[in-house]
């Protein structure tokens, strides 16, 4: 004899077919929840905003079923109200030729921005880029057309992406490289990692006094005490960067050393780098504000034997050394933390060892001279602070190795390049 269903069982099945109508469930008891998650999912109702009826429980029994059935969640990203998505560019160097699959994970986050693709120019083969992106694409002839050869800059190799950078005329630069994808935070979500850079960016920075509670403008969080009231207005931040999972940021000696090492570590924070604190960047996942610090993102540090893995160059730790002491001396703030992305095995360690000796040799003349680089008052601008800069590398530096003084160069030619393009039209092809 079938057993008729209980009450609650009705209710349960009324209210699969009503979730459209219902607006919290968090007061529902877990194991209603779970039942009634488990019977939408069978009755084929689970829409993305069903899905977030269920997420916005808060519960962790949802969460775990979630990613024990693999279901994809992409969070649908909240930008600040003040920033308009045409504000915003995002640069991806392209080292590979299909893109289909980078492109295709990142569409989510993607798809309402600009995008600039920079190909590498020693790149031949023909880019493979997926339909229903708003993009431009830049090669090597747009390259010799707008910079010419009477310049050092060398946009080869991931330098290519600062190219990107140079034509943008956005507010805000985001910076993804073609080897990443997005990144899972511990409950299975994917990771908008272009809502938390721009987040990171709108929000002030606390360089001048740290804050043991990190962010103090992240939800639910504050201040700790004894934080000097003077100071919590912040200022401006102009540099975000996010971290890596799997391949962690390592160099040539330390990932050789651990081979099999990877980062699987989520921390679920963002902080402000103390002023007169040094930090490298990578643009592998970075963002900026370009009128506020663009011009001191510069490629200038070129190893002689340089290729075309992450071990085997230098140019972003310069560049992040740079811009650093320029945000120090102009009192704005540069953030690191979340967002996080997935970055993908590439390359052999061992073979780049030889390659990037030489610039962890050259770290220790760089790292000294940089904690001690102070920029005369009369240094109002990015431009005049990276020219000074330029001016000490080759004072202090140039003459105990050639790599120094064709840095300084190479930033002085990058100041001109950014004063003569970096604030005029650029015209855009395909390659």
């Amino acid at each position: 004899m079938r057993t008729s269903p209980s009450l609650l069982s009705l209710t349960i099945d009324s209210a699969v077919l009503n979730l459209s109508n219902i607006a919290d469930l968090s007061p529902l008891p877990d194991h209603i929840v779970i039942d009634l998650f488990l019977r939408t999912l069978r009755a084929g109702k689970l829409t993305e905003k069903v899905l977030k009826l269920f997420i916005d429980t808060g519960k962790d029994e949802v969460f775990s079923l979630i990613q024990a059935l693999n279901i994809q969640v992409t969070l649908t990203p909240v930008l600040p109200t003040t920033i308009k998505d045409d504000e915003v560019d995002i640069v991806i160097g392209a080292l590979r030729s299909d893109l289909t699959t980078f492109m295709n994970e990142w569409r989510p986050m993607f798809s309402r921005f600009h995008l600039i693709i920079v190909k590498d120019p020693d790149l031949k083969e023909e880019l493979k880029i997926p339909e229903g992106f708003n993009l431009d694409v830049y090669g090597k002839p747009d390259m010799d057309q707008v910079v010419g050869s009477s310049t050092s800059i060398l946009f080869s190799g991931y330098s290519c992406r600062y190219f990107g950078y140079l034509v943008s005329r956005k507010k805000y630069i985001i910076s993804v490289d073609d080897d990443c994808l997005p990144a899972q935070d511990p409950k299975g979500f994917l990771v908008d990692a272009v809502a938390q850079h721009i987040s990171n960016l709108t929000n002030p920075a606390t360089p001048f006094f740290f804050n043991t509670l990190y962010d103090p403008y992240a939800e639910g969080a504050d201040f700790v005490r004894g934080y000097p009231f003077s100071l919590r207005g912040g200022v401006k931040c102009a540099l975000s960067c996010g971290l890596w999972l799997n391949l962690a940021d390592h160099d040539a000696p330390t990932q050789a050393l651990k081979a099999r090492q990877r980062n699987s570590r989520y921390v679920d924070a963002v902080m402000t780098v103390p002023a007169r604190s040094l930090v490298p960047i990578s643009g592998i996942n970075i963002a900026f504000e370009r009128e506020a610090v663009g011009p001191a993102l510069v490629p200038a540090l070129k190893l002689a034997g340089e290729g075309k893995c992450r071990w085997e160059t230098m140019e972003d730790i310069w560049s992040g050394l740079c811009v650093k002491v320029v945000c120090d001396h102009l009192g704005l703030g540069v953030k690191t933390g979340l967002p996080y992305i997935w970055r993908t095995d590439r390359g052999d360690p061992i073979a780049s060892l030889k390659k990037e000796w030489e610039g962890v040799k050259l770290m220790e003349e760089v790292i000294p001279f940089f904690q001690s680089v102070r920029l005369p008052r009369e240094a109002t601008t990015v431009e005049e602070c990276i020219v000074e800069v330029a001016n000490s590398v080759k004072e202090r530096l140039g003459s105990m190795d050639p790599v120094f003084a064709r840095a300084a160069k190479a930033m002085l030619d990058w100041v001109k390049l950014w004063q003569s393009v970096g604030s005029s039209s650029s015209r855009s092809s395909a390659v």
